[in-house]
């Protein structure tokens, strides 16, 4: 049977004497009038999936989830416009928010939880401010993410010499712990304990590094290439998967959501999913949109949006059969060849803090984030 897991108890300022709501409680509210960028930011603060939305009598307005913002950035959305814009976009199922009022008992709570198929329930006083929330616990869930990870460090770094003349670029420190070892450690959280590591460059300061793995508590393949294969080509050295790889540049750092993203995958039904980033770019000069000769409209210097790849895949073992053995093959090939096969190719938005580490300037920012403690998930 499904249990409940409440937060820890809350009152609304003046409710419980001088009390103020508790952090945890304070960590899932949002007003109504924040952005889509602040909901993500919300939601990356409490983990938990969700955001609250108040108005200025704190009362419970709406919600926003992990999925409704991913929904949004999918369908343009700006990280800019208001968070209600998301209101909207909503599947008819989830329009209508569920509450429960205070002092519902615990299996009342999850009974309601299951018939609306969802995860959170605000719990609301007799005048609609919430003073906690509820979350169901499923003990049929995975313990452990069915996902093999594969690792892609083979590559030369020359973006990032001289400091890669004697490290290849995921072994490259990151405060005081290569980069790649940052990587392992998130899959390992995430509940990924199978992890392939491709090899070329300098392949023995990765090996002697990590061993077979055990002192980081993963179980470690090395995939060596003798000469490079690209993104994908190096996935036709191992053995078919019998369960969905994850695969991620290993210049990425990132805290995102490898569950979510299998969630995401899963629910699409891809034979590959690929995570994208929103990349805004800002044009310095006025924009003349034409017709022929005919001027249509005038843009002074425009943002343009775009998805860009964010060098992490969810492949099911049925692509690996598309991979040519023993000739160079990037991912983006092997993408190509699955959408003209009419096999189906998903994006999932990833929203949580990325990085890719390309060059110094990157390499500086790494640096800096992990003083600031954003790279904590």
């Amino acid at each position: 049977m499904s249990s409940i897991t409440p937060s820890p108890p809350a009152c609304r300022p003046g409710s419980c004497g001088n009390s103020t709501l508790m952090p945890d409680i304070e960590s899932f509210l949002l007003p109504v009038v924040s952005s889509i960028r602040e909901a993500i930011k919300c939601i990356d603060r409490n983990r938990r999936g969700i955001a609250l939305l108040i108005d200025t009598n704190q009362r419970l307005v709406g919600t926003i989830t992990d999925g409704d913002l991913r929904r949004g950035v999918l369908a343009g959305c700006e990280l800019d416009h208001p968070v209600t814009t998301l209101l909207h976009g909503k599947p008819a199922q989830y329009a209508q928010v569920t509450t429960a009022p205070h002092g519902t008992a615990p299996e009342e709570m999850a009974r309601l939880m299951r018939k609306a198929s969802i995860r959170h329930l605000p719990i609301l006083d007799g005048d609609g401010h919430i003073v906690d929330l509820a979350m169901l616990d499923d003990p049929d869930a995975e313990p452990h993410l069915p996902l093999e990870a594969v690792i892609m460090a083979g590559g030369f770094g020359k973006r990032l010499a001289p400091l890669t003349h004697t490290l290849p670029k995921p072994m490259l420190p990151v405060g005081d712990r290569p980069l790649l070892e940052l990587t392992i450690e998130r899959l390992r959280k995430s509940g990924i304990h199978r992890v392939n590591v491709t090899t070329h460059y300098l392949s023995e300061k990765i090996a002697d590094h990590f061993g077979d793995g055990k002192d980081f508590g993963i179980d470690l393949n090395y995939v060596t290439e003798e000469e490079p294969f690209g993104t994908a080509g190096a996935l036709s050295l191992m053995d078919k998967p019998d369960q969905p790889l994850l695969v991620i540049n290993g210049d990425i750092l990132t805290n995102v959501d490898f569950r979510a993203m299998l969630e995401f995958h899963r629910q699409h039904k891809a034979e590959a999913t690929i995570g994208v980033r929103q990349y805004d770019l800002q044009v310095p000069y006025g924009v003349v949109d034409c017709e022929g000769a005919d001027v249509t409209e005038l843009r002074e210097k425009p943002t343009l949006n775009f998805l860009v790849n964010a060098g992490i895949y969810l492949l099911e073992p049925s692509v690996h059969e598309s991979i040519p053995r023993g000739r160079h093959f990037d991912m983006t090939d092997l993408v190509r060849h699955l959408m003209i096969k009419s096999r189906r190719v998903v994006s999932f938005p990833v929203l949580e803090y990325w990085l890719d580490i390309g060059q110094l300037k990157d390499y500086e920012r790494a640096q800096i984030d992990h003083r600031k403690g954003r790279l904590v998930g």
